[in-house]
């Protein structure tokens, strides 16, 4: 199986609802978690801080993440560490899906 082949199964998990979040549990362990979302252009994360580094992988459309205040526009196939304990926040731009893996050891 190729690289665009997994991406788009991930992509097919979770579906846009007008308005909305929606999240998919993929991985829940003790160690770490890997939860898809789908974002409706418009919706976000307000500001927060988590005790573990969190990677986003941009699987579809546009996001503004801030990292203790510095915007970050990120597209479809690009990625980010957000550190630990560094208040955050997102915004869709557009309709946008991502994977978040965090590792809690």
């Amino acid at each position: 199986m190729n690289k665009e082949t997994m991406q788009n199964q991930l992509i097919a998990l979770v579906n846009y609802q007008q308005g909305a979040v929606v999240s998919k549990t993929i991985i829940d362990k003790d160690t770490g978690t890997v939860t898809l979302f789908a974002f409706a252009m418009g919706q976000g994360l307000s500001e927060h801080t988590a005790p573990f580094d969190a990677l986003v992988q941009v699987l579809d459309g546009e996001v503004e993440i801030k990292i203790s205040g510095t915007p970050f526009h990120l597209k479809q196939g690009e990625i980010i560490i957000i550190p630990a304990h560094e208040p955050h926040a997102l915004k869709a731009v557009s309709d946008f899906k991502m994977l978040l893996t965090m590792i809690r050891s």
